[in-house]
């Protein structure tokens, strides 16, 4: 069974930036990994996916100031957050999706999920 721990976050001012970092148990860069959030009262969303071949997709409410991509350390997965809003702020968490070499469109394929980190905008 895979392990997600994710590191990173925290409270940043409106027009800050954050790094969030997820360390995978085992290999798993032949799966599409990606970031979701979650906020309060709200569903979970899909943030940013890359997949095997370093494909990504973006949300439209983080494009062009989010970044996902896939670290040196094989089994790392990292989401640089820029020009962050107060609408940002959730529970952010990585996923796996074991066993989809490209990335699926529908959250329920996510078969492997960490714990999650909290980021706060003010």
């Amino acid at each position: 069974q895979v392990q997600l721990v994710e590191s990173g976050g925290g409270s940043v001012q409106a027009g800050g930036s954050l790094r969030l970092s997820c360390a995978s148990s085992t290999f798993t860069y032949t799966s599409c990994m990606a970031w979701f959030r979650q906020a309060p009262g709200k569903q979970r969303e899909g943030v940013a996916a890359i997949d095997s071949d370093g494909s990504t997709i973006v949300a439209d409410s983080v494009k062009g100031r989010f970044t996902i991509s896939k670290g040196v350390a094989k089994n790392t997965l990292y989401l640089q957050m820029n020009s962050l809003k107060p609408e940002d702020s959730a529970m952010y968490y990585c996923a796996v999706a074991g066993g989809w070499t490209s990335c699926p469109n529908n959250l329920v394929y996510f078969n492997e999920w960490g714990q999650g980190t909290q980021v706060t905008v003010s």
